[in-house]
């Protein structure tokens, strides 16, 4: 809860207890990086050597008959145990206050959590938890947000109680519920065991900091009762990254269908990975809903005949009865497109139930073209019929800006064509490694409403239509992810057939390795290149690494610009590009980066220097990495003179 002392402002836990406030904590360390900004709207609580008296409001002190509440750090000391709270971001702070407080004799904590998902996230946060009481004993339990916060970032639940190290109770990662209520037994005396066995812990508690307390006269624990079952340590439920691109982007995407007002989804459909990849996201989304409603929830069950327009008491029973109400798929072919892709699209739609459309766009084409013959006098022409870069570059962005404007033009008018309510959200495919090289035409059909992909890699894509092609039942997914990737925006001849890969001039592995580097590990052109040597110089040279990263550079650099203008993408991969919250740098660079390539080509001349030198005396020295402050560190065990 925000609250307000004085001039600040604090993002606080309010710990009640029989309908009175005990106390309220504020945080004192914020999330202040990646997709957070904390500090933009509150201020740390600083004083932590004292619990001060809060002024409540008139309305809530007249409510609760309380005029003021202990306000700040500390822990509430009840008659048979401690309990205190830990909020967010303190869990993973360097010095997190757990530490301080067990040696306190805190042995509950609270944590009331915004834990956004990420694929393969989900093991670092428990990992959090176990540690903070395996070493230290201690019940920790852990409150998460469920559900879409109204922009990209997906919260996963995941609400869980740990005992001294080891998960004794675990909620689901990704539901449609709006509330989900975890409960385990435990026993604090085992908490107490622990504790006094450990001589370490004894001693440092011994001469710990004081932390400020707020007595309370009560006992909350329950006397010993040979009917009462403990909770007993149980298996982690961890989920698949081809589950967690299922369930999540899918749990996301019905939260904003409800709360939106829109009527449904429309989707252009190519029959590639990437489009391909969305429709099963939105057909796991119907199959979700269909199941939560025979499990019992009410409250989906009346979002979804609301959305899905049923009348006479009728409600989804069937997944693919349900996306024909709510689901459009678009084919927009043209001249360049394929038989295959064509035929794929269509069995994917008709496996899923979608309301699937199969339309030709040569003919809004041919009329561009001939508007830009009649004003200029010239027509381009596709490479593989003499023409220039230019001019084949231009005839591809024609294909994909006509395809986004008739998009738009089909999720507003045709709930009005079949007399449907409100209006349809049109969804993007485009995903992370193309947006990271820039691989996309500004404003085509990825231009769209949401992205569940957008912040996916391809190769984790092309694992998950293998998944969803034998856990969802779309069994098409299995041949579309088998086909090479490609834009099919230029003519299709006999010795030529248009390959992203090959237009990129990288692969989607190796986008994914400077993805990583670029942002995960903070890497400009000069240490990327350094990195990259090590990682690839068994099968590359220093030369050929060089142009890798110059070539990705220099394409990331111009397509910067494309990430302001992005659509708004499910948050899903630590290496994401996108300019709005999470990557937030510059758009304009300088494309030729003239001291970081010269730099490069220096480093290059010296280490074929070195190989010369080395091929000419056959030793090898043995020296650190130059320059990049790199060396080899050794960790020893036995040699009394064995070292670094």
């Amino acid at each position: 809860m925000p609250i307000i002392r004085g001039s600040e402002r604090y993002n606080c836990q309010v710990l009640c207890f029989n309908r009175k406030i005990v106390m309220i904590r504020p945080k004192m360390w914020l999330a202040n990086d990646g997709n957070y900004r904390e500090l933009r709207w509150f201020t740390t609580w600083k004083q932590k050597d004292q619990l001060v008296e809060f002024q409540l409001p008139p309305e809530i002190s007249e409510a609760l008959s309380q005029t003021s509440v202990p306000f700040g750090y500390g822990y509430i000391q009840f008659l048979d145990t401690a309990v205190a709270a830990e909020i967010c971001e303190e869990l993973f702070t360097p010095n997190p206050p757990h530490t301080e407080l067990a040696l306190n004799g805190v042995e509950v904590f609270l944590n009331a959590s915004g834990s956004h998902h990420q694929l393969r996230k989900l093991d670092l946060r428990l990992r959090a938890f176990i540690g903070a009481t395996h070493t230290r004993g201690g019940v920790y339990m852990y409150s998460n947000h469920q559900g879409c916060d109204g922009a990209r970032l997906y919260y996963d639940g995941c609400s869980c109680v740990v005992v001294n190290g080891e998960v004794v109770a675990q909620g689901s990662q990704f539901s449609l519920k709006d509330v989900e209520v975890v409960v385990a037994q435990v026993d604090l005396d085992a908490v107490a065991s622990l504790r006094g066995s450990i001589s370490s812990f004894q001693e440092q508690a011994s001469c710990k900091t004081k932390v400020s307390s707020v007595a309370v006269p009560y006992n909350i624990c329950k006397p010993f009762n040979l009917k009462m079952l403990l909770s007993s340590p149980q298996k982690i439920m961890y989920h698949s990254p081809e589950e967690e691109i299922a369930f999540g982007p899918g749990c996301w995407l019905w939260d904003y269908l409800r709360r939106s007002g829109a009527s449904g989804f429309l989707l252009p459909l190519s029959g590639g990975a990437d489009s391909s990849s969305v429709a099963a996201i939105v057909g796991c989304m119907c199959q979700l809903v269909v199941k939560e409603i025979a499990n019992g929830d009410e409250q989906v069950k009346a979002d979804a005949i609301r959305i899905g327009n049923y009348t006479d008491g009728k409600f989804p029973t069937d997944s693919k009865e349900f996306a024909k109400r709510i689901f459009y798929t678009v084919y927009m072919g043209s001249e360049n497109s394929s038989e295959a892709t064509k035929t794929r699209a269509k069995v994917l739609a008709d496996e899923i139930g979608s309301w699937h459309l199969d339309v030709c766009i040569d003919g809004v084409v041919s009329s561009l073209l001939s508007l830009f013959q009649t004003v200029t006098g010239k027509r381009p022409r596709y490479k593989v019929d003499g023409g220039s870069n230019v001019e084949n570059l231009g005839l591809q962005n024609i294909q994909a800006r006509i395809r986004m404007v008739l998009a738009f033009m089909l999720a507003s008018l045709l709930p009005w064509v079949h007399n449907k309510k409100g209006f349809y959200l049109v969804l993007g495919s485009s995903n992370v490694d193309e947006a990271l090289r820039g691989y996309l035409t500004k404003y085509d059909c990825s231009a769209a409403d949401i992205n569940p992909i957008g912040s996916i890699s391809k190769q984790d894509l092309r694992t998950f239509l293998r998944w969803a092609a034998n856990h969802l039942g779309y069994s098409s997914l299995a041949e579309i992810e088998a086909a090479p990737p490609t834009a099919e925006l230029e003519p299709i001849r006999s010795n030529y057939s248009q390959l992203d890969e090959v237009d990129m001039g990288m692969t989607y592995e190796e986008l994914s390795v400077y993805g990583r580097l670029r942002k995960i590990f903070r890497c400009g052109p000069v240490s990327m290149f350094k990195n990259l040597c090590y990682k690839w110089g068994a099968t590359l040279t220093p030369s050929e690494v060089a142009d890798k990263v110059k070539h990705f550079f220099k394409y990331y650099s111009i397509n910067r610009h494309k990430m302001t203008v992005l659509t708004p993408s499910y948050h899903a991969e630590s290496y994401s590009p996108e300019d709005n919250r999470f990557d937030l740098r510059q758009f304009l660079y300088n494309a030729r980066w003239p001291y970081q390539f010269r730099k490069m080509d220096e480093l290059v001349q010296e280490m074929n220097g070195d190989r010369v030198a080395f091929k000419e005396t056959g030793e090898d020295g043995g020296a650190a990495a130059g320059g990049g402050g790199m060396g080899v560190v050794a960790a020893a065990s036995g040699n009394p003179k064995a070292g670094f």
